[in-house]
């Protein structure tokens, strides 16, 4: 890695836990615009098992053009039913070859992820599939022909990863995986998987706002509705109220939008489990970071991770690796507070030679900078130099994107 040059300064100044005012966003696992990124990720994990299997390597192939279109269906109580389904267009490049049907790999991995993460989506019935991946240029696509353990990076971007989570991240990634739980699911079948919540603390105090539709079949009046309700947000209440730390106080309100008798217009139901089935579309990189939360006191970068081939496309190599590499500092290097990483590609350089490479850290009170660049550095080159390894392992899925 001679071209590197690895950039470690310490910072001042409060970390975003530390702030009076902090807000944490994140959309879960039903989320028109996480099952994209959740939908085409495994695409794109599927096409790289498949080339490898048929030619020893990966393939070019960035399938990061994802948008759900929502369908139409009419809310009873009771169960309603499905009008128009769903639309999945699934798009961009991949390296079309004799050997297996590209399309009909994505169609079924789309459908496979569906049916193993929606429960009340039938894929063959309420999702269409609309495949749009055409050929790669000659400029990208020989990247892959590069006989090199490391491939050069197809573009010129920026990355930026964080750790360790602060006490409201923490929360709100913990709330939407407990809302979406199995033991959740099994207490309450009526709550469906389109979670979304946002958290906004001020001061020692966190009010999160939760958003979930309940599932109409289960659902036999408005009383019903408001009871079950009131039942679910008890109990996810009970569940992060023992886990603060710092915090003095939580507060959970869910369905904001509901009204008392409104009838149905007064109350969030679905029969999908997810608003993409008539009222909210989804599409690739408007979603959580790759670390499952959007947190706007953050440093972010501009690229979606999620379809990006794992060879080549630093726009989803860097994004998870950065994140990667300050938490594997946090933990390896005593004395921080807080670890920014930052690495910064240039075209045709090769993929473990970033043009930047920066850590940014927070020290502990009575921690010393000088005994501590040294490791950081070592942590960093280490990880740098292991950058096959971590190409295959995000090509098998070992990280999550969304």
């Amino acid at each position: 890695m001679p071209s590197t040059r690895i950039h470690v300064e310490a910072t001042t100044g409060p970390a975003p836990g530390q702030n009076d005012i902090e807000i944490v966003e994140r959309k879960g696992l039903g989320h028109p615009d996480t099952i994209c990124d959740s939908a085409m990720e495994s695409i794109s994990q599927a096409l790289s098992k498949a080339y490898v299997e048929k030619f020893g390597r990966i393939l070019h192939h960035n399938c990061d053009k994802g948008l759900l279109i929502a369908g139409q269906v009419e809310h009873r109580l009771g169960g309603g039913r499905v009008i128009d389904p769903m639309r999945l267009v699934i798009g961009d490049r991949a390296t079309l070859v004799r050997e297996f049907d590209v399309c009909e790999l994505a169609v079924e991995t789309a459908r496979a992820w569906f049916r193993n993460n929606l429960p009340e989506v039938d894929p063959n019935q309420h999702l269409v599939c609309q495949v749009e991946l055409k050929g790669g240029s000659v400029e990208l696509t020989e990247i892959f022909r590069e006989p090199s353990i490391t491939a050069a990076a197809n573009d010129t971007s920026a990355a930026v990863g964080y750790a360790p989570l602060s006490e409201t991240e923490q929360l709100v990634l913990d709330a939407e995986k407990f809302l979406n739980g199995k033991q959740f699911k099994g207490r309450f079948p009526a709550s469906g998987q389109d979670v979304k919540i946002m958290g906004v603390r001020s001061g020692a105090r966190l009010d999160l706002t939760v958003a979930m539709p309940l599932l109409d079949r289960f659902v036999e009046n408005e009383a019903s509705y408001f009871l079950q309700l009131d039942e679910m947000r008890e109990a996810v209440s009970g569940y992060l109220r023992p886990r603060l730390v710092g915090l003095d106080e939580i507060t959970v309100g869910c369905n904001h939008l509901d009204r008392r008798g409104a009838g149905l217009a007064g109350m969030y139901l679905s029969i999908l489990g997810t608003s993409a089935e008539d009222a909210d579309s989804g599409e690739v990189g408007r979603g959580n970071q790759v670390n499952g939360i959007i947190a706007l006191s953050r440093p972010r970068g501009s690229e979606a991770a999620a379809g990006k081939n794992p060879v080549s496309h630093v726009g989803k190599i860097y994004n998870v690796l950065t994140h990667l590499l300050a938490e594997r500092i946090y933990r390896e290097v005593p004395g921080l507070a807080q670890v920014v990483v930052w690495l910064c590609s240039r075209i045709g350089t090769p993929i473990d030679e970033p043009q930047v490479a920066s850590v940014q850290v927070k020290l502990i009170r009575g921690a010393k900078f000088a005994a501590l660049a040294e490791p950081i550095r070592q942590i960093v080159s280490r990880e740098l130099k292991r950058m096959p390894d971590f190409c295959r392992e995000l090509a098998e899925g070992k990280y999550s994107i969304c």
